[in-house]
C-alpha cells in the first residue's frame, strides 16, 4: 500500500506571507525579513498568487475548492524553523477529493489514484551539514527559504507498484509545470515527495507504515519504494514486525534507513492562526481561474493522437521531452506543413540540433527557425523543390543566417533538377561513360543501378530530383 505527499512550491516572486524574494541561490540569510524570521510583532498576510496558483493545481487534480479554508500553527521545534511552528492548514484545507482516473493518460495505471487533500502552508528554511571547515561539529541555517509558499498534494493510499507512483509523480510535476504553478526543479527543492509504504496480506487489516522522506527524483522514488517494501516483507516473513518510523533513502547505498521514530505519535498540537482571518474563496474567483487554465497534458496528448494519427509514443515524445516542442510541431503544421513529415523532422533533426546545442526547450533555435519558416522548408521537399538531403543542408544554413529556405534555396542555385530532357540528357551521358555497369546490370547484377544512380547526380551536381532519376534511368536501361 503506497501514498504519496508531494510538497510543491508555488510559482510566485514572493513568500507566502511577507514581500521577500523567492528566487534560489541568494547567498544565505538574505531574502529574509522580520515575517520569515518571525521576529516578535510581525504579522503575515497572505499572498494572493499564492491562493491563484494552488486552486489551478486543485482544479487540474479535479478537487473541490473549498469556499472556506483555515490557516492552522504546526507546532514544533527545528533549527530550521525560526516561529518554531509552520504555517500550515489542518482540519480545513484548501481543497479535497480529487482523482487522477485509471487510464487518463499513457502513463496511468488501470486504477484510480485518489487525492485526498491539497494544503497550503510555507517552507522551512534549510539546515547546511557539510562544506564548512567546522561541518563535524556544527550545522548552519539559511533562512532563505523559510516562507517560501507550498501546497502539499496528499494521496490516498491507492498505489500497488513503486513504478505507478514515480509515474504519478512524473506526471504532477509535467501538470504543474504546465499550469505555471511550479518551474518542475527538482535539484532545487522545489518539487519533492514522501513516501508511505506499508505491506500486508491480502485481505488483511493495513500494515504498519513507514514514511520515507524527501525524494527529489522519480528514479530514487521508485527505487526507495522497491527497497522498502522488500524491507518489510522480509520482516514480517521473520516473524518480526514493522515499526513506525521515518526514514530517509541513502542512494549510495541503495538502502532505506532509519531517521526518527514515530512509535509515539508527535502532538503538534494544532490550533488556528489567530494572525489570519479563514481564506474565503469565492464561485466567481474560482470560475475565474478555471478560465484562464491552458489545454492539460494528458488532454493535449490525447488530441495530438486523434488529430494528427501520431502515437501514444511520438506524442509522449513531442509533449513530455522538451518544453515548447509540441507547440513548435503544431505551428508547424498549422502553417501548412504535413503533419507526419513535420513530426519526423521536428523528432529527427530539430531534436537533434537542440541536443548538438545543448538546449533543454525549444525556444533560442525557434528563434533563428519560426515553426512557420520549417513549414516552408518542408513545402520545398514536397513540391520537389530539393530533395531532403538537400534539405537538411538547408536548414542548417537557416539555423546559421536566420534566413528563410526560399531565399537560401534562390541565392545558392539549390532548386532540384527535376526537368524530364535535362535528366535524360545527364542520364546518356552516364550511360555512355559507364558501359560496363550498365551490362552488368543487364546481366542481373541490381547493384550496378546504385552506381549509375551515383553517376547521374554527380553529374547533376547533386541537384537531381532523385525519385526522377530513379525512374527515368531504370527505363533508359530497359528500353
Amino acid at each position: 500500500m503506497i501514498g504519496l505527499e508531494i510538497h510543491a512550491q508555488l510559482l510566485t516572486a514572493s513568500k507566502i506571507f511577507c514581500g521577500s524574494s523567492t528566487a534560489f541561490g541568494a547567498p544565505p540569510n538574505t531574502h529574509v525579513c522580520p515575517v520569515c524570521l518571525g521576529l516578535p510583532g510581525a504579522l503575515p498576510v497572505l499572498n494572493h498568487a499564492a491562493v491563484d496558483h494552488a486552486i489551478r493545481a486543485a482544479l487540474a487534480l479535479g478537487c473541490a475548492v473549498q469556499e472556506r479554508s483555515i490557516f492552522a500553527r504546526k507546532n514544533y521545534f527545528y533549527p530550521d524553523l525560526p516561529k518554531g511552528y509552520q504555517i500550515s492548514q489542518y482540519e480545513l484545507p484548501l481543497a479535497t477529493g480529487g482523482v487522477v482516473a485509471a487510464h487518463s493518460d499513457y502513463w496511468a495505471p488501470d486504477y484510480d489514484i485518489r487525492i485526498t487533500r491539497i494544503h497550503m502552508e510555507e517552507d522551512a528554511g534549510k539546515l547546511l551539514h557539510e562544506g564548512f571547515p567546522d561541518s563535524d561539529r556544527r550545522s548552519y541555517v539559511d533562512l532563505n527559504r523559510a516562507g517560501t509558499p507550498l501546497i502539499e498534494i496528499v494521496t490516498e493510499p491507492d498505489f500497488r507498484h513503486a513504478r505507478d507512483a514515480a509515474a504519478f509523480f512524473g506526471y504532477l510535476r509535467e501538470l504543474l509545470v504546465a499550469i505555471g504553478a511550479n518551474d518542475g526543479n527538482m535539484e532545487e527543492g522545489s518539487l519533492r515527495c514522501d513516501a508511505n509504504v506499508s505491506v500486508r496480506q491480502p485481505g488483511a487489516p493495513l500494515g504498519t507504515k513507514a514514511e520515507i522522506k524527501n525524494l527529489n527524483s522519480f528514479r530514487f522514488l521508485e527505487d526507495a519504494i522497491e527497497h522498502e517494501i522488500a524491507r518489510q516483507v522480509e520482516l514480517l516473513e521473520a516473524g518480526e514486525r514493522v515499526v513506525q518510523e521515518t526514514r530517509l533513502w541513502d542512494a549510495a547505498a541503495k538502502r532505506t534507513v532509519s531517521m526518527r521514530s514515530k512509535e509515539e505519535a508527535h502532538d503538534y498540537r494544532y490550533f488556528p492562526e489567530p494572525d489570519l482571518p479563514p481564506l474565503v474563496v469565492l464561485p466567481a474567483r474560482i470560475e475565474a481561474l478555471r478560465a484562464t487554465m491552458p489545454e492539460l497534458p494528458a488532454v493535449w496528448r490525447r488530441r495530438l493522437v486523434d488529430a494528427y494519427q501520431l502515437t501514444a509514443s511520438d506524442a509522449s515524445a513531442l509533449t513530455q521531452i522538451r518544453p515548447g516542442l509540441g507547440r513548435y510541431f503544431e505551428e508547424a503544421v498549422g502553417a501548412g506543413a504535413d503533419a507526419k513529415t513535420a513530426k519526423n523532422w521536428v523528432l529527427g533533426l530539430v531534436s537533434a540540433k537542440m541536443n548538438d546545442l545543448g538546449l533543454d526547450a525549444v525556444g533560442p533555435l525557434a528563434e533563428k527557425i519560426p515553426a512557420s519558416n520549417l513549414a516552408a522548408l518542408l513545402a520545398l521537399i514536397d513540391r520537389g523543390t530539393i530533395s531532403g538531403s538537400m534539405a537538411k543542408n538547408v536548414f542548417e544554413k537557416m539555423f546559421a543566417s536566420g534566413q528563410t529556405a526560399d531565399a537560401i534555396v534562390a541565392a545558392e542555385g539549390l532548386a532540384q533538377i527535376d526537368d524530364e530532357p535535362q535528366i535524360v540528357a545527364l542520364i546518356a551521358e552516364a550511360l555512355a561513360a559507364n558501359p560496363g555497369p550498365v551490362a552488368d546490370f543487364r546481366g542481373g547484377k541490381a547493384s550496378a543501378f546504385g552506381f549509375l544512380v551515383g553517376k547521374v547526380m554527380k553529374a547533376a551536381g547533386g541537384k537531381a530530383n532523385p525519385k526522377r532519376v530513379n525512374e527515368l534511368l531504370k527505363r533508359a536501361l530497359e528500353a
